[in-house]
């Protein structure tokens, strides 16, 4: 009689995280659709301890299963992954939700790895949204080559033989949904707000002392908007870590400064990639250890500030940093694809399995290009009393001229090109006419150019980059 019967709908696979300080995320899901019994949930996070608000296990798996359906006739090419962002007013949720295909129980399934969140918590996340998606999406990169493995293992192992151990999709995703579950709540408790008051960063000081030196200020400042506003402060003293953070964030937008986190005074915070602005307080022994990977994986290049030495190093420009970050991606990928298990490839040992692709560890490097901006900014803005708006005004003045340089450029560089058709040819016929001469003033309008139209660095620099890559590594080669 009971063959008849429907199978039984197995219980889903709950991991409890831990994480310090409140967690805005109510869950995380891992959910198929199975061509048998539809939607399925497959594996289930959630925050462990108090939270305002509490979503039962059949809850979850409902707005799991809602993001699934309609995605049965779904049309993508191979390796795509959609972003669906859900807000259900009825039910109180937003649900982001990466829709992707992979080889599941040897079927090709269509997949949704989905973070569930307050409907009060939209305006939070949302400035997050793209640090979020974007993590994600790599990590269901590597998810599919793990679901792949899988399925090739088993249709080569018959039953008289086990599978080979280690292929599990869940530890891997795992590896970034606990990191962002550990982001939001630091982000919660420890993010810059939106607006910064001048009297709490060092532009307020009545002049520049032996507490923070003129040009030591004046490379970070220049170093930060080189790199465009993605800075990482480390110290050992919280107070002086978070003034100068504070004062970095002044040249960010309100937007932005919600992507950015001051330093906890207790403890330190692991590095986030995606962040503009972190403030991180190194260990016992004065030191701090920044994973290669995670910096290497950031949107654009990063200055490394330490406020105890008074050092300022940044990475290099956009396009030599797209370029490493795509070449690492890839041997990242193709090791994952080459080991046997999860335990055989440690996330920052990449580069050592790739023989083709040796980058520079020492990824930071000194401040190379002296500006004339940042310089006559410091020099007037003390000039102005401290303690009044004179200083705001002023650096919202300063802000103001360096968008219409970098719309200038870009409006320069369209013309040239005739937006696009031809490549850029005049780089010393635009310093002239731009009056940008000076290397450090170019780097500073193309990071902010940059930020406005996406790949005008490899557009301008790509090829000339190209040849200097191989030539460096003909001239190492000897």
């Amino acid at each position: 009689m009971s063959s008849g019967c429907p199978p039984q709908s197995p219980a889903v696979a709950k991991s409890e995280v831990a994480v310090e300080g409140e967690c805005p995320l109510l869950a995380a899901t891992f959910a198929y659709w199975d061509n048998i019994l539809g939607p399925r949930v497959r594996h289930i996070w959630t925050p462990k301890g108090d939270q305002l608000m509490f979503l039962s296990d059949g809850e979850v798996t409902f707005l799991a299963n809602h993001t699934l359906n309609g995605e049965i006739l779904r049309s993508a090419e191979c390796g795509a992954v959609d972003v669906k962002f859900f807000v259900l007013a009825e039910k109180g949720v937003i649900i982001v939700s990466l829709i992707f295909d992979g080889e599941l129980k040897g079927d090709k399934n269509t997949c949704a790895l989905s973070i569930i969140l307050p409907q009060a918590e939209l305006a939070f996340y949302l400035p997050l949204h793209t640090i979020c998606v974007e993590r994600l999406k790599h990590v269901i990169r590597k998810g599919r080559i793990w679901m792949q493995k899988y399925f090739c293992s088993a249709s080569v192992h018959c039953f008289h033989f086990p599978r080979p151990q280690g292929y599990n999709i869940i530890s891997v995703l795992s590896l970034e949904i606990v990191p962002i579950m550990e982001l939001l709540a630091s982000m919660k408790s420890h993010s810059v707000p939106e607006d910064i008051n001048i009297k709490d960063t060092v532009l307020n000081d009545d002049d520049i002392g032996d507490s923070c030196h003129e040009d030591f200020l004046h490379k970070a400042i220049s170093s930060h908007l080189q790199t465009c506003g993605c800075s990482i402060v480390v110290g050992s003293n919280p107070e002086k870590v978070n003034k100068i953070a504070r004062t970095l964030c002044l040249f960010l937008t309100p937007e932005e400064r919600k992507c950015s986190r001051l330093c906890k005074a207790d403890s330190s915070f692991k590095y986030d990639t995606g962040l503009f602005v972190q403030g991180l307080l190194k260990d016992s022994t004065g030191s701090f250890v920044l994973p290669f990977r995670q910096v290497l994986y950031s949107p654009y290049p990063t200055t490394h500030i330490d406020v105890d030495i008074n050092t300022v190093k940044q990475m290099p420009p956009c396009h030599e940093h797209m370029y490493n970050q795509r070449r690492y991606m890839r041997s990242e990928l193709s090791a994952l694809w080459k080991a046997d298990s999860e335990e055989d490839i440690a996330p920052d040992t990449v580069i050592h399995t790739d023989e083709t692709f040796t980058p520079d560890l020492n990824i930071f490097q000194d401040v190379m290009h002296k500006d004339t901006l940042v310089m006559s900014f410091i020099d007037e803005v003390f000039m102005l009393k401290p303690g009044l708006s004179l200083r705001s005004t002023y650096l919202a003045q300063f802000l103001l001229l360096l968008h219409r340089k970098a719309l200038t450029l870009l409006k320069y560089i369209e013309d040239e090109t005739q937006k696009g058709k031809k490549p850029f040819r005049s780089l010393r016929n635009l310093k002239t006419d731009l009056d940008l001469t000076v290397e450090g003033d170019l780097n500073i309008v193309m990071a902010f150019a940059e930020k406005l139209r996406a790949g005008l660095h490899s557009f301008v620099f790509g090829k000339p980059f190209y040849t200097s890559v191989h030539e460096r590594d003909a001239l190492m080669s000897f």
